[in-house]
């Protein structure tokens, strides 16, 4: 028997596990940290680390509880995180600010610039990323945070992505220059690329904005994949979590990545992690440059092969505005809807409540819903969106294959399908093709097997996966509702390029107009 922890960091809580090589799963605890939204500025997320380590604390201590292991019996300790979710550090590490977390949205103009230099300087990296960088990535929010906080640029030693931040804390690491960060993190959204040099050249950065300038050299060093050790848990954080001091934290990555990792993933699968958003995260044997995607990284989801991640800005959060609107909860919603039938309620509802993060890379959208009548209800609208993000789902997997990437296998993870298999069934019809769930959760399993590589309990991941990851419940696609969708699909894929892309002469320009009159109105009733 040999026992470790996983720990995932999510929007709202960090769940920590207690997996054993043999019996899988034992205990897992959640603890909550606060969202600091601003309602004049719908953009705005932050959370602070000072939060997230308290959670952390919270919930160490009540799984080792909960699962009965001597806590001196834990052999190693995994770590995922949100992202891109940046915080900039003065001396020792210390935050100067909270957290820019993935739903921050604040830096559309910087993306912007960023992706025309890109562009004009034909900067090769963008083409790892999609063509185009986003406003949820790490160089945009940095330059963000330097235009909009003058008094604290003196005190900026670097920035650092969440999990690269939370596993140099618990190692006791105060020097910036020797923290390893993440090859996700940093080849998924701060156009790192190993075979092009790293980071992009500081003469690239300083065209974009001077206040880049030397923002190369303060975020460069050691670039490592999850199969390598961040450092061990020291003595303090030992201590405040209950574990055993000296324990190996391998590199941490994204939660999505090591959703998919725990939800089963293998060369040319698919995973969709569904959850407030939606990570779709593949590995692929070869290197394929697809237009729109969120990267495509060596080594990010398998440290051997190469990671391929796009998806959705907003998922579950829409099913939760949805219900909150209509004054219930989306389970309470939910009821019923196994019994609607594929397009009855005549709606189609474009899925861009929080922008469009593939293939698009556009945030100023808004969502679009066609065919409301006076009989609509909520519930409606719930059905809808579900189908919705089935066929936005459906638009960027045939981008993918249009690109030569293979998809072997579709697999639904993250927090909403083991509890959804009406969004299940609807993806199958929708895709076309099977749809695998685990039939257990999977979030923090990921984590579980990066420790158990790290504690040297399994030599390869397919080892671990095979050992501890569960079961499949198969959604199989009926005919007669694929029919119907792939006339959905039709009509949703002409309006999501029609009103979805700028350039568009007729409605490119319809939902950034209305964005931009709302933020005006917005402005005049603060000044």
């Amino acid at each position: 028997m040999a026992v470790v922890a996983g720990v995932d960091f999510g929007t709202l809580s960090v769940r920590v596990s207690i997996v054993d090589s043999e019996r899988g799963l034992l205990a897992s605890a959640i603890a909550e940290y606060p969202l600091h939204r601003k309602r004049e500025d719908p953009e705005y997320a932050t959370q602070s680390h000072e939060d997230h380590m308290r959670a952390l604390v919270a919930a160490t201590r009540e799984v080792v509880r909960k699962s009965g292991i001597p806590a001196d019996q834990i052999l190693a300790l995994a770590l995922d995180t949100t992202g891109s979710s940046v915080v900039p550090v003065g001396k020792n590490l210390q935050p100067l600010d909270d957290y820019y977390l993935w739903c921050d949205h604040r830096a559309k103009a910087e993306a912007a610039e960023i992706t025309a230099a890109a562009q004009r300087e034909k900067l090769a990296a963008i083409d790892w990323c999609g063509g185009v960088y986003s406003s949820e990535w790490g160089f945009s929010k940095l330059l963000h945070w330097l235009r909009h906080n003058p008094s604290k640029r003196s005190e900026f030693v670097s920035a650092f992505e969440h999990c690269d931040m939370v596993a140099a804390t618990l190692c006791g690491i105060t020097d910036a220059k020797r923290v390893k960060r993440s090859v996700c993190a940093m080849g998924h959204k701060w156009l790192w690329n190993a075979s092009l040099g790293g980071l992009p050249p500081e003469d690239f950065l300083v065209k974009v904005d001077p206040l880049l300038a030397g923002v190369r050299e303060k975020i460069d060093g050691e670039f490592a994949t999850s199969e390598q050790l961040a450092g061990r848990l020291s003595p303090h954080w030992a201590q405040q979590l209950g574990l055993k001091a000296g324990i190996p934290i391998p590199v941490g990555a994204f939660d999505a990545h090591w959703d998919a990792i725990g939800a089963g993933c293998r060369s040319e699968d698919i995973v969709n992690v569904v959850g407030t958003s939606t990570c779709i995260i593949g590995i692929t044997p070869s290197v394929r440059l697809v237009p729109g995607v969120c990267g495509v990284v060596q080594g990010s989801v398998h440290p051997q092969r190469t990671g391929i991640e796009a998806g959705l800005s907003a998922v579950g959060d829409i099913f939760q505005a949805i219900a909150t609107r209509a004054a219930t909860d989306v389970p309470t919603l939910c009821l019923g809807l196994e019994n609607y039938r594929p397009g009855q309620t005549g709606l189609l509802r474009i899925t861009w409540d929080n922008g469009d993060r593939t293939v698009l890379v556009n945030p100023n959208l808004r969502g679009i819903t066609f065919g409301w009548n006076l009989q609509t209800t909520a519930q409606d609208e719930l059905f809808a969106a579900i189908e919705g993000t089935a066929l936005h789902t459906r638009v960027i997997l045939d981008r993918m294959e249009e690109h030569g990437v293979i998809v072997r296998r579709v697999i639904n993870a993250g927090g909403i399908p083991q509890k959804n298999d009406v969004l299940n069934q609807i993806y199958a019809n929708v895709l076309g093709r099977p749809v695998l769930v685990p039939a257990g959760n999977v979030v923090s399993l990921g984590s579980a097997i990066f420790a158990f590589l790290a504690a040297g309990v399994f030599k390869t991941i397919e080892e671990a996966q095979d050992k501890i990851c569960p079961q499949y419940k198969v959604f199989q696609p009926q005919i007669p509702a694929k029919g119907v969708y792939d006339k959905l699909y039709a009509f949703y894929s002409k309006i999501y390029f029609a009103f979805g892309r700028p350039q568009t002469v007729e409605f490119g320009n319809l939902l950034p107009g209305l964005i931009q009159l709302s933020e005006s109105a917005h402005a005049d009733t603060t000044r």
